[in-house]
């Protein structure tokens, strides 16, 4: 199998081509790995392909905010520079000067 370079980055605000919601990359899988349930539950006419990364995203629209898992060739950079509302973004979070998201420090021990 090919190897593949993700093209997002944890902390990257994304949106998705073609539904109306955008999010922050918080996981990435280097492919597909969630259920078969899951995949089946794609229509077969707009199915990504397995080989490619997967985004584990904290997502929002108009309506609500979820966690959504989407595969690359469906995310573009989301350059509208709003602030995402999803309460979970400010958890895992924290925002830079120049307003990008980093990942909080967590200490374990």
């Amino acid at each position: 199998m090919k190897q593949r370079n993700a093209k997002f980055t944890i902390g990257e605000v994304v949106r998705h081509k073609v539904f109306p919601f955008r999010g922050v990359v918080f996981d990435v899988d280097p492919e597909f790995a969630n259920s078969e349930e899951w995949w089946n539950a794609i229509p077969a006419e707009i199915r990504p392909s397995k080989d490619q990364p997967f985004y584990h995203l904290l997502a929002e629209n108009d309506d609500t905010e979820y966690v959504a898992y989407v595969s690359e060739q469906n995310l573009e950079h989301d350059g509208s520079e709003m602030p995402l509302r999803n309460p979970q973004v400010y958890q895992i979070f924290d925002t830079g000067p120049s307003g990008r998201l980093t990942p909080k420090m967590i200490l374990a021990h």
